[in-house]
Parts: C-alpha cells; sequence; structure tokens
C-alpha cells in the first residue's frame, strides 16, 4: 500500500473530542448512537465530554441490516441524535444507518474520526484525512498478514469470522539487552576487536521477556550490517535463527539512540508487526512516538520487568517558560 498511514491514538481522539465539547454541548443530542463497534469508543467519549446518554447500532455488512442493540429506547421522532463511526468508508455502513434512525423521525448528525478520498458520506463532525490512509488504535492489527489473510478468505466467504485482535498479535524484539547482556559502551571504546569477541561468547539471559518466539517475526536490533555473520552465528548456536534478522544500515541511520530507534520503528512497521520489545528506554520512548500504534514494551532485564511505553512530542509554551 503506498498511501502514507495516519495512525490516530485514543489520546488524540479524546483531546480532538475535548476540543468540540462546547459545540456538541450546545446540539443538545438525545444520544450519541456509536456503530458496533468501531464507532462505540467515539460515542463513549462524546457521552462522556456532554453528558448525553450513549446507545448503539449493530450492522450486519452480508445483509445491510441495522437494529438497535441498547439498553435505552429509540428517542422519540423529531429528536437529534449524533451517529458515530470511526472513518467514513466507502461502503454503505453509515448511510444505512443513517437512513435507519430516518426511518424512526429522527434529526441525525454524523461524527468520524476521519474521512478519506473514498467517503462516500462528508461527516458533520470529522478529520480530513484525504491523501492518507487513517488507522484506528482498535485496528492495529489490521495489516497484519495473518488479518489480511483472514479478511479476504472471510470476505470471498471461504472462512468464518476473521477472529479476536489478540490472535493477530505480531512481535518484533530487541536482541541486545533482550537476548542477552548489554556490553558497556565504554569496553566497545576501549577495545572494540576484544569486546565484539566477549559479546559473542555472551550466554542468553536465563529470563526473557514472556514472548511467544512463534509469533515473534523478526529480531531487529541497531548491530550494524557489517556485524551481520558473527549475529547470525549467535543465534544459531542459542537456537533464537527462527525470526528473521534485521539490522541497521549505517548509511541511513547512524548509532545515536534516536537514529536507532528510528530504525526499528520503520522495521516493526515495515513488517506489519503489533508490538515490539525493546531494551533500552530512551529508544523505546522514541520507538513509541515513532510508531504511535506500535505496542512498545520496554524490557528490563536487571528488573524482570516490562512496562508499556507511550509517548509524544511536548512543547512548552512561550508564555511557560520564565
Amino acid at each position: 500500500m503506498d498511501t502514507p498511514v495516519l495512525p490516530f491514538t485514543y489520546d488524540e481522539i479524546d483531546r480532538w473530542i475535548a476540543s468540540l465539547q462546547p459545540t456538541l454541548a450546545r446540539e443538545a443530542f438525545a444520544c450519541a448512537i456509536g456503530v458496533l463497534r468501531g464507532g462505540a469508543p467515539l460515542a463513549l467519549m462524546v457521552s462522556h465530554a456532554t453528558g448525553v446518554p450513549y446507545a448503539s447500532l449493530r450492522y450486519e455488512r452480508a445483509t445491510r441490516r441495522v437494529s438497535w442493540d441498547s439498553s435505552i429506547p429509540i428517542p422519540p421522532s423529531g429528536r437529534k441524535v449524533l451517529i458515530c463511526e470511526d472513518i467514513a468508508g466507502a461502503g454503505h455502513t453509515l448511510s444505512d444507518c443513517i437512513d435507519f434512525l430516518h426511518g424512526h423521525g429522527l434529526d441525525v448528525k454524523t461524527m468520524t474520526v476521519a474521512y478519506d478520498d473514498l467517503s462516500r458520506i462528508r461527516p458533520d463532525y470529522g478529520i480530513d484525512g484525504r491523501g492518507y490512509f487513517p488507522l484506528m488504535p482498535w485496528e492495529r492489527h489490521a495489516y497484519t498478514d495473518a488479518y489480511r489473510a483472514s479478511w479476504q478468505r472471510t470476505r470471498a466467504g471461504t472462512a468464518g469470522p476473521i477472529g479476536e485482535d489478540h490472535e493477530f498479535a505480531v512481535y518484533a524484539i530487541d536482541l541486545d539487552g533482550v537476548l542477552l547482556p548489554d556490553v558497556p559502551p565504554h569496553r566497545y571504546e576501549a577495545d572494540l576487536a576484544a569486546a565484539l569477541a566477549e559479546r559473542d561468547e555472551l550466554p542468553p539471559y536465563a529470563h526473557l521477556p514472556e514472548v511467544d518466539l512463534g509469533r515473534t517475526k523478526a529480531i531487529v536490533t541497531g548491530r550494524p550490517e557489517m556485524d551481520r555473520a558473527r549475529t547470525v552465528r549467535w543465534l544459531a548456536r542459542h537456537g533464537f535463527d527462527g525470526p528473521r534478522l534485521v539490522m541497521r544500515d549505517p548509511s541511513t541511520h547512524d548509532d545515536s539512540p534516536e537514529q536507532v530507534a528510528a530504525h526499528k520503528a520503520q522495521a516493526a512497521v515495515r513488517l506489519a508487526c503489533t508490538h515490539f520489545v525493546e531494551s533500552d528506554p530512551v529508544q523505546a520512548i522514541f520507538i513509541a512516538q515513532y510508531a504511535p500504534l506500535l505496542r512498545v514494551v520496554w524490557w528490563d532485564a536487571g528488573r524482570k520487568a516490562a512496562r508499556l511505553i507511550a509517548a509524544q512530542s511536548w512543547r512548552v509554551a512561550a508564555t511557560d517558560v520564565a
């Protein structure tokens, strides 16, 4: 897919809803209605921001059947409602749901996180994603190879339901600091050849992160390509030669933490991974910033502890600086 991805995080969507809160409150909606499942998070955010009740619609794409799926009744004819969906797509979901609500005499306004070049409907509230492929945080698994294959089979009628999101988890993992100890930088600076020889003889950690190697698509390391042969030998010797090995090209990424992290983030996205396990906390922060929908896990081998990392750029306003 050549179209650049436009990733949305839950925090970004929440802030967008908060920015619209005064306008949404003035609309005096009878309820915010989420189209299950993609529209549900959006409608819940609107409900919390404005205090209007939450409701939901269920849509069956095969039959284009719409049904009310909520504990509250359909509002009386003439009331105004907000219908929420994750994206205004090329299909009929949003238009069919609008027709259903119009059939009950309701005044309908629409909200989607985004709309793009293929959208059949321009929502009343939505972020302009034209020229991009908008990707929602609850769809982080949707570009994995397994999900796409399952979706194609389901669409062709040769398989049942696609499956649960967690079933499509795909991992990429760091090497040094995850599978084996890091050699301190000063040892490389003092005697590079000796440090590399020492690293080659290191055994794996006795305690590794709880990652299913069967779901690990790649080992993505900051080691330069010139170290490939000795790295391949170490991995084979210790039984880690199953996943693909991705090494850093110094001509495109230098050995600074930010550049190494950029290499790792780009590799993980290119390989359609959903999770990345990183041993260096600074690199983990950068990886999370470069790939917002990637589940970045900082593995602290010393404490045998794993922590999910999220990060965004922050700039202090000039008036906040003394």
